[in-house]
């Protein structure tokens, strides 16, 4: 069986409070985009997985495909998986939490397990914090450490999208040493409601201002994306990749010849 292991973007994020855990709380909307890598599941008499395209760094017991199927792994049953890497990793875009939550779907049908969408997310939620969005993978206005979610109505149907990854890889402590938690003004679940012309100033990746500072070229490319009539522009996530939203096609990526880059409708 086969699935597209997609990516996603962050509508603003806001990091509220650092919690006695060690994690912190955060408020953002999370909205799936098309670009993908491709998962494969298929009943094995033998465990055996696999990968190709992207070198994937790390060890091959750290990867989520893996953590996944030693969650669910039922006695007498196996499988091969094979994933086919495409998406940037260290991007922001929550690739490697997407093949996490993509490979407990499949398993799970693929094995006829029987899981529920509730506990899927619960193993999801397990495997790391962006996991559990990817299960139901519909637009989520998330909190708490990322895995608490509610439905969001916010639609971007029709509206072109333009992802550019400069290949500056920004680990998770990087990203949190220039953070200083607050409470945001305003939600935003709210500002998410305003049309996507009123976003600029209000929408805002709390990561964004104190990576730009060490790494200039994340704000050039989103400026540029604003100055080729960019509705709204943002880094996602704790970086490095930026996209602009459009209301019709436009042909940026050419403008980054040298670095990774995917455009398309939004459905």
């Amino acid at each position: 069986m086969l699935g597209f292991s997609n990516a996603k973007i962050n509508l603003g994020l806001n990091i509220t409070e650092k919690r006695a855990d060690g994690y912190h709380n955060v408020e953002s909307v999370f909205y799936p985009v098309p670009w993908a890598d491709v998962l494969e599941v298929l009943p094995a008499e033998d465990f055996s997985f696999t990968t190709s395209g992207l070198d994937i760094p790390g060890e091959t017991a750290r990867n989520l495909v893996m953590k996944a199927w030693q969650l669910l792994a039922p006695p007498e049953k196996q499988v091969k998986i094979h994933l086919h890497k495409i998406l940037p990793m260290g991007a922001g875009i929550g690739g490697g939490s997407s093949n996490g939550a993509f490979a407990l779907k499949l398993i799970n049908q693929v094995l006829q397990l029987g899981l529920s969408t509730e506990e899927l997310c619960s193993y999801a939620a397990r495997l790391g914090s962006d996991c559990p969005f990817f299960i139901e993978n519909r637009p989520a206005f998330c909190y708490g450490r990322g895995t608490e979610m509610e439905p969001s109505p916010l639609s971007l149907e029709g509206k072109y999208l333009v992802m550019v990854n400069p290949g500056i890889h920004i680990s998770t402590a990087e990203a949190y040493a220039g953070i200083t938690p607050r409470k945001a003004e305003i939600s935003v679940k709210e500002i998410v409601k305003k049309p996507v012309a009123g976003w600029k100033g209000l929408l805002v990746n709390d990561f964004e201002a104190p990576l730009i500072r060490k790494h200039p070229l994340i704000g050039e490319i989103r400026d540029t994306l604003y100055t080729r009539g960019a509705l709204y522009a943002s880094m996602t996530g704790s970086g490095s990749t930026v996209y602009g939203i459009w209301d019709q096609p436009v042909d940026i990526p050419s403008l980054f010849p040298k670095f990774t880059h995917w455009s398309g409708l939004l459905s």
